[in-house]
């Protein structure tokens, strides 16, 4: 049996966690941490609100496996971008939306340990160097 998947969640709409929370533990191949602030050392994908990745560090590492959950502000949405982000989620958007972007930040992790020699080189169409400092 392969190892479990971890997915740490740190959502403040604890009605939409518990709902994400629910419907990737009914798959049976994630374990779901429901943390403060997720650690960017812990292998697997980090699932964060506005406010969770305002305190996460600048310089994400693998910023790939990151799906941020925000409102529909070309501010936050400037930040991600800039941070390398490539999976974004409006939170009005269904559960399912939400559990999409995990898969699919999942597959570009799993690229990324097969097939990276330099886990640091920039992802392909964006700015190398590390990410402008973030805030509001």
């Amino acid at each position: 049996m392969p190892a479990m998947e971890t997915v740490q969640l740190s959502i403040a709409n604890t009605n939409y966690a518990k709902a994400l929370e629910e419907t990737l533990k009914r798959n049976g191949t994630w374990e779901v941490r429901c943390v403060e602030l997720p650690d960017p050392r812990i292998d697997g994908v980090l699932v964060v609100d506005s406010e969770a990745f305002d305190r996460l560090p600048s310089s994400l590492p693998n910023p790939e496996r990151v799906v941020l959950i925000t409102r529909n502000d070309p501010a936050h949405l400037s930040l991600a971008w800039e941070a390398g982000i490539v999976s974004v989620v409006f939170e009005n958007d269904p559960i399912n939306t939400a559990v999409l972007a995990i898969l699919a930040a999942r597959l570009r992790l799993n690229e990324l340990r097969k097939g990276s020699s330099h886990p640091d080189q920039p992802t392909p169409g964006r700015p190398p160097g590390p990410p402008k400092a973030r805030g509001r």
